[in-house]
């Protein structure tokens, strides 16, 4: 029975697989002492900082912080998602995936899903069917020629056409009590109790089926042929559409590239569709949402390299400051922002038809404005910075932007530049970055020049756009739906808290606590100590305590653990960040001394892990003095009782 993958099956096989042949048989190793090295193949470099351990079964990037175990890696360098890494894995293993029994209510969500996602694809074969036979077809095969659209970008994109009328889909195929209720649920009915009323969501309208990264059509998005409103109409959210975790045309850019070189994020679905016909196929679009923090994670993970498109009016200005703030906390090392403004009254589907694709595309080059220099141009506005006020009102102004960056080389250059504008020290910015951030003023107008002059209208060729209506899309008998894996939802699965502390980056900063369980995570052999120790802090208060609490008793139960399955674990039992959290914490702290096995190395170890617990101690020591402390301060001795002077005393005498 389909379920979530168990977590000592996965186990078993992280301890079957060995990373180095895996990694080596994608990425050429060199050994280097007992760990293995080279270019790092999640970003840019010259020089090796790619790590291998064979013993640990562990990866990590000293230049972009990637790190992580087999499955991990298989999911990063493939663009493959957790199950389908595992059963690549599990492949190579020569082994079959097994799935943990469900509950009776994941059953009943998991076929909800599976419904769904087959009259989702019968609704998308009707509307391309309506396009082809139904009466009213010319208008809009003539609409798409209008747009210039041959009929096999139409058909690259499963376009289709809902005709006018209120129950064509519902008659189609909503004959069954069930099927009514499945289309109700995804959206493509709308039911009104009250009234008595059923009928379709989409009519007359040019229809976009959007599609997941694994190709099932899971929402719709409609165009109106002429001005009226709403010009597009969208799926509401449904078990499997949720308009903030999705980009429509992501699934086509990913089959017509075996590396993405960009993702172009644009406004509309014709604008995608318009580019494709043109051979730039890296056009998305968000779902009548604005860009937010997941749209990018899951850019980022098929391109370093993402695009915003705005027109360059009062609107496209607003919309790229909110698409900065977003882009501001996903902006890792070796990930690309950039920023492009098109003319007044343009938008990608007409200026790609005027200029052509090579235009455009050196438009992108040279046109587009990194983050950083945007970033600065935006909160520069007003502002001349010979004076010294407008100086301290930049710093004010740009801080607090530049903080939310993840640390990083980044978000140091970033701060170096902010430096050299306002002749600021950097201790200075770090204070000012951490205050609230100042009210903003708008970002800049894009200059004039900074757009092509625009060309005299040009008709789009009939001869081309013509091509294919004629026979358009006769169903292929053979198709294959796309694979089915009926795993829980993430957001089934439960979570245990965080371990971590939240912190307003992806960085791992060394802690007393978190440099305890890095040696712990190589040096299993103390976990015994550590646990002694552990005992006598319980009334210590530290955020990340229990992540160490709970890694001490993991590897008390499991001292042979490799680094990749507790990675394996942590990700089973506390999800995706979490897991990458713990990879970075032994990432920081690999391949140095305290990764050494001989006799002397170890006695170094468990001496730096008793000094930790030291220093432990004495943290735990000033939180249990601080309130007398405090109670000193604000009554003088007077306001002390004898024991509480005496207490006092011994307190002063420690410090």
């Amino acid at each position: 029975m389909a379920g979530r993958i168990p977590q000592a099956f996965l186990d078993d096989l992280l301890d079957r697989t060995d990373i180095v042949s895996l990694i080596d048989s994608r990425v050429k190793l060199k050994k280097t002492g007992k760990n293995y090295s080279a270019c790092c193949p999640f970003h840019d470099e010259k020089t090796p900082s790619f790590t291998v351990s064979q013993d640990k079964q562990f990866f990590y990037c000293f230049g972009c912080g990637a790190t992580g175990n087999a499955v991990g890696f298989l999911m990063d360098y493939e663009r493959l998602d957790f199950p389908q890494a595992v059963e690549s894995l599990a492949h190579l293993a020569g082994l079959e995936v097994p799935r943990e029994e469900q509950s009776a209510q994941q059953i009943e969500r998991a076929q909800t899903r599976k419904s769904l996602y087959t009259l989702l694809e019968k609704s998308a074969e009707f509307y391309r069917e309506q396009l082809k036979t139904h009466a009213n077809k010319g208008r809009a095969v003539n609409y798409l020629k209008g747009r210039g659209l041959t009929g096999k970008i139409a058909g690259d994109y499963l376009i289709g056409y809902a005709p006018p009328g209120w129950e064509n889909l519902l008659k189609a195929l909503g004959e069954a009590e069930d099927d009514k209720r499945m289309l109700i649920e995804g959206g493509m009915l709308i039911h009104q109790p009250d009234q008595g009323k059923l009928y379709d969501r989409f009519r007359e309208r040019i229809i976009f089926p959007i599609r997941d990264i694994r190709g099932r059509v899971i929402g719709f998005g409609g165009r109106v042929l002429d001005d009226s409103k709403p010009k597009y109409l969208n799926s509401p959210e449904t078990p499997v559409f949720h308009k903030g975790k999705e980009l429509y045309g992501l699934y086509e850019a990913r089959q017509a590239y075996k590396e993405i070189p960009r993702l172009l994020v644009v406004e509309g679905y014709m604008d995608v569709v318009s580019l494709a016909q043109f051979g730039i196929c890296y056009g998305v679009a968000t779902l009548g949402t604005a860009s937010g923090e997941d749209h990018l994670e899951l850019a980022f993970k098929y391109t370093n390299e993402v695009v915003f498109c705005f027109d360059g009016d009062e609107a496209g200005r607003r919309a790229a400051r909110r698409a900065l703030e977003v882009a501001l906390p996903v902006m890792t090392d070796g990930r690309t922002v950039q920023f492009l403004f098109l003319p007044d009254g343009e938008d990608p589907d007409t200026l790609v038809r005027q200029i052509g694709p090579e235009k455009f595309e050196k438009l992108i080059a040279s046109r587009a404005i990194p983050l950083e220099d945007y970033l600065f141009d935006a909160v520069s506005t007003g502002l001349d910075l010979k004076r010294l006020e407008h100086k301290a009102r930049l710093s004010k102004l740009a801080a607090p932007l530049i903080y939310q960056l993840p640390k990083g080389v980044y978000r140091e250059l970033m701060f170096q530049q902010l430096a050299k504008r306002t002749g600021l020290d950097l201790e200075t910015l770090m204070e000012l970055a951490q205050a609230p951030v100042a009210s903003e003023p708008e970002p800049l107008r894009p200059a004039a020049s900074a757009a092509p002059t625009r060309p005299a209208q040009v008709a789009p060729a009939q001869a081309v756009a013509d091509e294919g209506y004629e026979a358009l899309w006769q169903p292929d008998s053979d198709d294959e739906a796309p694979p089915e894996y009926d795993w829980a939802p993430d957001d089934t699965v439960p979570r245990q808290p965080q371990l971590f502390a939240a912190h307003s980056t992806k960085s791992v900063g060394f802690t007393p606590v978190k440099l305890a369980a890095a040696l712990l995570l190589y040096h299993t052999e103390l976990v015994q100590i550590a646990a002694e120790q552990l005992a006598q802090l319980e009334a210590l208060q530290d955020p990340d305590l229990p992540l160490l609490k709970e890694l001490v008793h993991f590897l008390a139960a499991r001292p042979q653990v490799s680094i990749g399955q507790v990675l394996g674990h942590w990700r089973g039992t506390h999800g995706e960040q979490e897991e990458s959290r713990l990879g970075q914490l032994a990432g920081m702290h690999l391949f140095t001394s305290v990764a050494a096995n001989d006799e002397q190395h170890r006695e170094l170890r468990a001496q730096e892990l008793a000094d930790i617990f030291s220093e432990l101690r004495r943290r735990l020591s000033s939180q249990l003095d601080q309130p007398l402390l405090d109670k000193a301060r604000r009554e003088g001795l007077k306001g002390l009782s004898e024991a509480e002077r005496e207490q006092l005393r011994t307190i002063l005498a420690k410090k």
